[in-house]
This record gives C-alpha cells, sequence and structure tokens, in this order.
C-alpha cells in the first residue's frame, strides 16, 4: 500500500515537468504564493528559498496564473528582489499592478526595469504614489533618450546637447532637475498646433506635479506645468498665485488630470483647501464646481494670449490689501502703513 501511494505521488510530481500539465502548475504556483504571503515577517532563508522555488513555477505557468501572482504579491510588504526584478520585466499586461502598486520594490529595481524596458513599464512605474529623485531621474533620463532612438547617428550628432557634469550640490541638483523638464519641450512627444490646444497631460508630467507638490518646490513646479501646458514659466507662475486654488483647478481640469490625485495636490500647494466647509472640505467643493469644457476654453484663452506676450485675467483679490496670506510664500508683504506713505495720492475708505 505504501509502495502504491509513494508510486502515485511520485508520478503526480513528475507530471508537474509535462507541458501538457499547464494547469497542475498554476495551482502549484498559487500555492506557494499564498503560503508565502501567510509570513507576517519571512526570515532570509524564507526569502531565499521563495525566491528559488517562485522563478521555474512562475516562468512554466499560464499569463493568467502569473497575473494572478503579481497582483497577490504586489500587496505583500516583503518581497526578495530578484522575484520583483522578474515580475517586472515581465509584458506590462502581466507587470502593470505589481509596478504600480507593491511597495516591496526596491529604488535599483525600479530603475533598472525603467531602463531595460520599454514607456510601458515606465508609464506604469510613473503611477506610483511615491517617487523617490533617483526614479525621476530615471524617468526623466527614459522620456528623453525615448525619441531620440529613432534618429540616425548624424541626426543624433547634430542635435545631442552638450553632457552635464553631475550636480555637486543641492542647488546644482535643483538647476539639473529645471532643465530636464525644459528639455521635456524639445523631445517631441506632443506637438502643439496654432490653435493654443490644450493636450491631456501625459503620466510623466502626472508624476512630476506631484512630486513637486509635495515637496513643496513650487519653483520645480510651475516650470513642469509650463511644459505640460506647453506654455511660458510666467504663464505658470501666475496661475500659481492664485491662492484660491481656482486657477489651477480650472488648468489640472483641462490637462485631464487624474480625479482621484487632484484634491491632493492642490491641498499641498494650498493647505487651507482642506478646511471643512459644509458637508465637505474646501478642496472638495472647488473640484465639483469645475466645469471641464470651460476649463478648456479658459487655458486655451490663457495659451493664446501668452503666445502673443500679454498677461491672463488674474483673480481679482490676489493683490488686494486685505487677501489672505499666500501658504506657499515664506516673505512678508509690506505692512498697511507703509503701502499708504508710499501711494499718498490714493483716497480715504474703499470703494
Amino acid at each position: 500500500m505504501l509502495f502504491v501511494l509513494g508510486h502515485v505521488v511520485t508520478n503526480r510530481f513528475r507530471e508537474l515537468e509535462r507541458p501538457q500539465t499547464g494547469r497542475l502548475k498554476d495551482v502549484v504556483l498559487m500555492a506557494t504564493v499564498t503560503g508565502f504571503e501567510s509570513l507576517r515577517i519571512p526570515s532570509k532563508s524564507d526569502m531565499k528559498q521563495f525566491a528559488e522555488l517562485f522563478e521555474p513555477l512562475f516562468l512554466g505557468s499560464s499569463n493568467e496564473a502569473r497575473r494572478q501572482a503579481a497582483a497577490a504579491l504586489s500587496q505583500c510588504p516583503q518581497v526578495p528582489e530578484a522575484v520583483a526584478l522578474l515580475i517586472g520585466s515581465m509584458p506590462i499586461s502581466i507587470a502593470a499592478i505589481f509596478l504600480t502598486r507593491s511597495k516591496a520594490i526596491s529604488d535599483r529595481v525600479l530603475v533598472s526595469i525603467i531602463r531595460q524596458q520599454g514607456p510601458a513599464h515606465a508609464g506604469a512605474i510613473a503611477r506610483r504614489e511615491d517617487l523617490s529623485p533617483s526614479i525621476v531621474d530615471a524617468l526623466v533620463e527614459h522620456h528623453q533618450s525615448a525619441p531620440s532612438a529613432n534618429r540616425s547617428n548624424d541626426e543624433i550628432d547634430r542635435s545631442a546637447p552638450s553632457p552635464m557634469p553631475a550636480p555637486a550640490t543641492a542647488a546644482d541638483r535643483e538647476e539639473k532637475l529645471r532643465k530636464e523638464i525644459k528639455a521635456l519641450a524639445r523631445a517631441g512627444k506632443r506637438e502643439r498646433n496654432d490653435a493654443a490646444q490644450v493636450q491631456p497631460v501625459d503620466e510623466l508630467h502626472c508624476a512630476l506635479l506631484m512630486r513637486f507638490a509635495r515637496s513643496g518646490e513650487t519653483a520645480l513646479f510651475a516650470a513642469a506645468l509650463a511644459d505640460a501646458l506647453g506654455a511660458s514659466r510666467g504663464l505658470a507662475e501666475r496661475i500659481l498665485l492664485d491662492v484660491s486654488g481656482q486657477q489651477l483647478a480650472a488648468t489640472l481640469s483641462a490637462l485631464a488630470f487624474p480625479a482621484d490625485e487632484m484634491a491632493r495636490l492642490l491641498v499641498a500647494l494650498y493647505p487651507h483647501l482642506s478646511e471643512r466647509l459644509g458637508g465637505g472640505s474646501r478642496v472638495e467643493n472647488l473640484i465639483r464646481d469645475i466645469d471641464q469644457g470651460a476649463s478648456i476654453e479658459r487655458v486655451e484663452a490663457w495659451l493664446r494670449a501668452d503666445g502673443k506676450g500679454a498677461r491672463p485675467p488674474r483673480h481679482e483679490g490676489q493683490f488686494a490689501e486685505n487677501r489672505t496670506s499666500d501658504p506657499r510664500r515664506q516673505e512678508t508683504r509690506p505692512a498697511a502703513g507703509h503701502g499708504n506713505i508710499a501711494q499718498p495720492q490714493r483716497g480715504v475708505g474703499r470703494r
């Protein structure tokens, strides 16, 4: 009896190596992933053993089983680096959910995937919530190098910019990022016609705008916004000066910025929008009142005026004496008494 049982078990293990038994490999793959998920704090030996078992099972399973395994592992707080690199290097239909959601992928693996894979993988990584400076640099580098891959050597020699030295200080790094953002306009990814039409923002610009808003780097945010609009830096800065957030909200709506990210971006730049107002917050009421069609027409009018060198309309209360303080600026404005001395020609009282 034991011999018969051992014979049956041995045959079943051998069946895992046969190509016609793909379904069995799918089952074993998911069982292996489930077992790893059950480990709250896997040890080094657990990680090593899982990595050794995972690769042959994953490569021998069906695409559907691979997608399920990638989705399950995207929720794990720890994943072996070799496993993360293997899943991230799969076709985007399998790797997308893992690249977008997994918090267990190291920056080194993400940078390697950006440099080795195509724009679809870079776009999935750009949708991650938290992007480190090294990942942003790799995304910008990938964005710049993609168009040049299709050029001839002569065209590359004529158009390639001179190499930039590695930044030595924080100021050098900021200047490098600013130049890289400006270089996005020369990459030729989006061509704007004379009608100043607003084009939907791409994933890379979404990631840059979110990163600069969260870190409070308003200068770099203005540069990224100007490039997303195909407009001048001055227009982007004037949009940000509206501390009510209405002009920026209209601009983001015209750019088809993801709705679930817009509120967080606006609150990061204008913290007072998080205040409760009625049944919701100020930012929720602001976004709810936005009409995308009207926003597109409004922003296109700004772009036409910007192209002619004119200044678009400003928010009425921006430079009033009683305007609220801009939470993005540290410097203080002159006191009201000083303003009256500098402008003696103004009458008493407000009309």
